[in-house]
């Protein structure tokens, strides 16, 4: 998964995401869910200071820069509890 950079408004919720330098637009109302942390899958014990063993998931649609007329791209962002960053796990260019 590749790490980006997401700006959100006082509520949580992302309202745009540079990925690779370039500035992607959330042109639609973002989704958010939470799933289950596989932590044993990689480790033998919880790490130390995970609380908690759901992770936050926003499925938002975008579009690069500020173009109106641009595709939308569906991405999946997962937010690091811990540290606060975010990660790209996936992104889909939607077909017109």
């Amino acid at each position: 998964m590749e790490h980006v950079m997401v700006r959100t408004c006082p509520d949580g919720r992302p309202v745009a995401v540079v990925r690779g330098g370039r500035e992607w637009t959330v042109g639609a109302e973002p989704v958010r869910w939470f799933e289950r942390v596989s932590w044993w899958e990689a480790e033998r014990r919880m790490p130390k200071g995970l609380g908690r063993v759901d992770v936050e998931v926003w499925q938002i649609q975008a579009r690069l820069g500020r173009n109106g007329g641009s595709a939308l791209t569906t991405m999946e962002l997962i937010r690091d509890g811990l540290g606060g960053g975010w990660r790209l796990r996936d992104a889909v260019a939607d077909a017109a």
